[in-house]
């Protein structure tokens, strides 16, 4: 039987209910924490396993153009940002950071400057 996520509009509480496909939008749901009517699907997010073999190929397609990328940060902060999302991992903020100075048209000498701690913990653990 699927489950299906719910938030609860009224005690803003998550919750799952086990309906059947015949059951799912014609049995009423209720709150498993307030009992109330007042809910709402929650959507949650779909992942696809790739292995990380596909995972390169397909950062390999996509970027097989790398040169010129030093002289358009832009470019370069894009072709970051795709390769964040494709290695499915969470990344630090300080990615995040980099990346949209990068979008921003900030050039890596400048950020570095602005930034001078960054990666210098890399290895500290």
């Amino acid at each position: 039987m699927p489950t299906y996520d719910f938030i609860c509009n009224d005690c803003n509480q998550r919750f799952d209910v086990f309906l059947t496909f015949a059951e799912y939008g014609k049995k009423p749901v209720h709150c498993a924490h307030c009992n109330s009517k007042n809910v709402r699907r929650r959507m949650t997010k779909v992942r696809i396993a790739k292995s990380d073999d596909t995972r390169m190929e397909s950062m390999a397609d996509d970027f097989s153009g790398f040169e010129g990328l030093e002289d358009d940060p832009k470019a370069m902060g894009h072709m970051m940002r795709k390769m964040g999302k494709e290695m499915g991992e969470d990344l630090p903020p300080e990615f995040d950071e980099v990346v949209d100075r990068l979008e921003k048209g900030q050039s890596p000498e400048d950020i570095e400057k602005a930034i001078p701690d960054l990666g210098n913990d890399v290895g500290d653990e």
